[in-house]
């Protein structure tokens, strides 16, 4: 007896030990393939980082959510349990009903509030017992703190995928989409964006979209050029839609930066379109001095423009008549490119489609020492226009023919890392008075360049004449993802150790089997309810048969 209660007394104590040592020693174990409930080290690093607390309310709630949007609601609540695993006190997470008011008029009043604060709720049709039932859904969270509040989408899909891929594509993105809205909000000190716009026609506002966004997260500054001797000391240089020649001053500042391990971005055309008519105008070359540099890193802009067959944003035009009034359609309009293939990177992971105008495409030439990324590529079905190319609106009317778009797949955006040779290698004298600070080849640095200068470029609304947002098609009437795909460029750039690291996770959608569901429906049923029911049973007789022998007499 006392053999006995010593061995329950020390197995008591080693629990008690047990606990005593885990509470000094902290670990998490994430057994899942894809790591879905891990967080990424630099999200870790933000929130161990906070030092007042963070507010984050959900309004993607509610008793009788469509199944996909309660997988979602699952994902965002286990990743917020993360959060304050590494956050501590400073994070706070509330879930909010928008629909749990029962009173009309409250309730519509908290919908005002909430769209006010830039959410918009989507309207999902559900069939329950039988019928079909409205839901409305906000799949927003807002993120507070010192006063500020920003709101965070999570229903983010590409454009063309299924319900339930957009849902899976949100659920991969919930990580990424919080901690950038906690990072956009206690940022001490904002990198320094510079913006080179003396080089082209258009004005501010064409611009204005993308310098509110940049605002929001950086310190941007305008270029002047002439005035800045250097464009050390930004930590990314873009130079958006030249249409000008670029001079060799202002070319050489360029090159000095990439090497002193600058970052730089460039959105430019291989032709020029004018104003285009109906019957047409040819686009011509566009010289911008800029051929021999981006040679030297290793990519070519081609002049010419690339038609998308398969896949291209739609224009209005007048098809014919009805009654008295012309009749006026959305037709494909194959110089602007959609494009919905990427290259694989964390830049253009989950990224929606892109909206383009007159792209060239980029071929890449030997570097020594650059990795070339393909970012942005159109679809196999393409038609290549050389200089001077005719480009009409009359051509939308026509048929695509297969066999005239078979130029194959051209990439339009490329992501160039490593250590790059300076244009200016082995011309500069001795004697030069730039000499004693020339650097003839790069640290490590990054640069992206694209064939499409409209890509970064908003349009003007025809009624009012302010900006409308980037990439918003006002035949559709959609926002593709240019924003995005500019915004992600950047931080993966300049902080490519940041919150940016939590777009490369992926969550596998793992459908069941329709064919085996049906087809071998029972046996499934009998695997997963009676054998598990007959195992403990026969443990049970196992066990009692074990004990009667053990105390027969």
């Amino acid at each position: 007896m006392k053999s006995k209660f010593i061995k329950i007394l020390a197995i008591v104590g080693g629990i008690v030990l047990l606990n005593v040592l885990a509470s000094f020693v902290f670990f998490r174990l994430d057994l899942t393939e894809e790591k879905r409930y891990s967080i990424s080290d630099a999200t870790k690093t933000l929130l161990e980082n906070l030092d007042k607390e963070i507010l984050i309310k959900v309004y993607l709630d509610g008793d009788e959510l469509p199944g996909g949007f309660e997988r979602l609601k699952r994902a965002v609540n286990e990743t917020l349990d993360e959060f304050q695993v590494y956050g501590g006190t400073n994070i706070e997470f509330r879930s909010i009903n928008p629909n749990a008011e029962n009173d009309t008029k409250k309730r519509e009043d908290f919908y005002a509030q909430l769209m006010k604060k830039g959410m918009q709720p989507s309207r999902v049709i559900d069939n329950k017992n039988g019928r079909q039932v409205e839901n409305i859904i906000f799949p927003y969270a807002s993120v507070s703190y010192e006063g500020k509040e920003v709101p965070v989408q999570l229903l983010k899909g590409t454009e063309g995928r299924t319900a339930q891929e957009k849902l899976n594509q949100s659920y991969e993105n919930v990580e990424y989409e919080l901690a950038n809205a906690i990072r956009k909000l206690t940022l001490k000190e904002k990198k320094k964006i510079g913006l080179l716009t003396e080089f082209t026609d258009l004005k501010p506002l064409n611009f204005a979209d993308l310098i509110t966004s940049l605002q929001e997260r950086y310190d941007l500054f305008i270029i002047d050029a002439k005035l800045s001797p250097t464009f050390q000391g930004l930590d990314a240089l873009i130079l958006p839609k030249p249409t000008l020649p670029v001079d060799d001053s202002t070319k050489y500042k360029i090159d000095q930066y990439i090497m002193n391990g600058g970052r730089a971005l460039f959105f430019v055309d291989g032709l020029k379109v004018d104003s285009v008519s109906l019957e047409g105008t040819f686009a011509q070359p566009l010289e911008l001095n800029l051929t021999d540099l981006f040679f030297k890193y290793g990519v070519r802009i081609n002049s010419n423009i690339v038609k998308d067959g398969a896949s291209s944003a739609a224009i209005p035009m007048v098809v014919g008549n009805m009654g008295d009034r012309p009749n006026i359609q959305p037709i494909p309009y194959r110089y602007f490119p959609v494009i919905n293939n990427f290259g694989k990177s964390l830049i253009t992971n989950n990224l929606d489609l892109i909206f383009c105008k007159y792209v060239a495409s980029i071929d890449t030439v030997q570097a020594p020492g650059v990795n070339k990324i393909p970012l942005l590529m159109t679809t196999p079905y393409t038609k290549v226009l050389n200089a001077p190319a005719l480009v009409t609106y009359n051509e939308a009317r026509t048929e695509t023919n297969q066999e005239e778009y078979n130029d194959g797949v051209k990439t339009i955006a490329y992501l160039l890392e490593g250590k790059f040779e300076s244009l200016y290698k082995n011309r500069l004298l001795p004697s030069d008075s730039q000499y004693k600070s020339f650097k003839a080849e790069s640290v490590p640095t990054k640069m992206l360049v694209c064939s499409d200068g409209d890509l970064i470029v908003n349009d003007l609304s025809p009624k009012t004449g302010n900006p409308l947002p980037l990439g918003f098609d006002k035949t559709t009437q959609h926002i593709f993802g240019n924003k995005d795909f500019v915004m992600n460029a950047i931080d993966y750039m300049i902080d490519e150790n940041g919150v940016i690291q939590a777009r490369g996770k992926e969550v596998k959608l793992r459908p069941l089997d329709k064919l085996r569901t049906r087809d071998e429906r029972t046996k499934w049923q009998i695997i997963n309810i009676v054998l598990p029911l007959g195992v403990v049973i026969l443990f049970g007789v196992i066990l009692y048969m074990l004990r009667k022998r053990k105390f027969a007499y």
